[in-house]
């Protein structure tokens, strides 16, 4: 049993190594406490780990893969534009902001890692030892490998953050889940595609997104700039010498507008009139 127990625990902990559930962990180490997150993991690796373990157990690896790469895709899109959402939402001048409701974060880490996990690598993997092993053994190998990957992106992102911007980190993480939803989508749906390949068309979701965040901004910072507000700077509205500064200086003091040259002046080449004996 203890042999079985560090083979599972091994074998999770390395197919856990960079993979989505470390990256959901280090997003949610940012916005959360550290210990909600753990604690949220901690419960959702006990419960995929059981369902894993019975399944290879019982029914073997027949698992409906289609359906559940569905959820796991929406799964990590909502994540992704939710994160891409507060990662560009507007700079809060208050320094102190209020902490997010323990049970909220709790829910939310523990529904999105374990829709995020239900599916994945790591579950086939607990299943197929769970076939040829106790299935107690590996629930409990399986759990605790789960636990110990998460655990360290909930470090990594702890250091990460007070070292590296906040907006800066969440912006990536959110193309980064893009970039997974596609891959997911991709690999439960085409599977006839090679790796290189999957990679490279679920590159184009975070691309694109970028591509259109960055002309909505440029387009928005455009419109803002002062040279976009055409006649509300107009110079010839504030020079004296001009028809136009004339009026606004006629309308300003209540005097008549004026209507052309001034009468009593004479005209350039014109005689002057002979005094009268």
């Amino acid at each position: 049993m203890i042999a079985t127990i560090l083979l599972s625990f091994g074998v999770i902990f390395l197919a856990e190594l960079g993979d989505k559930s470390q990256l959901m962990a280090l997003t949610f180490a940012l916005r959360y406490r550290w210990w909600v997150v753990l604690i949220g993991i901690s419960a959702a690796s006990v419960a995929v780990n059981l369902i894993a373990a019975g399944v290879g157990h019982f029914l073997g690896t027949a698992l409906p893969a289609n359906a559940i790469a569905v959820v796991t895709a929406l799964t990590l899109l909502a994540v992704g534009l939710w994160t891409l959402r507060d990662a560009l939402g507007p700079v809060e001048e208050t320094t102190e902001t209020p902490a997010p409701s323990t049970r909220n974060a709790f829910l939310v880490v523990i529904s999105a890692f374990m829709l995020a996990e239900l599916g994945d690598r790591t579950m086939f993997a607990a299943a197929a030892l769970a076939s040829n092993n106790g299935w107690l053994a590996v629930w409990i190998g399986a759990t605790a490998g789960m636990v110990a990957a998460g655990g360290l992106a909930i470090a990594v992102g702890k250091l990460a953050g007070k070292h590296l911007p906040e907006r800066g980190i969440a912006f990536t993480s959110g193309l980064l889940f893009l970039f997974f939803a596609a891959q997911t989508t991709l690999t439960a749906f085409a599977p006839r595609l090679s790796g290189p390949a999957t990679i490279g068309l679920a590159l184009l979701a975070p691309v694109l997104v970028t591509v259109v965040i960055g002309g909505w901004r440029a387009t928005r910072a455009r419109l803002r700039s002062p040279g976009a507000r055409g006649s509300a700077h107009d110079p010839a509205a504030h020079d004296p010498a001009s028809t136009g500064g004339r009026l606004a200086a006629a309308v300003a003091t209540g005097s008549p507008a004026p209507h052309g040259r001034d009468s009593s002046a004479p005209e350039l080449g014109s005689t002057p009139p002979k005094a009268l004996p």
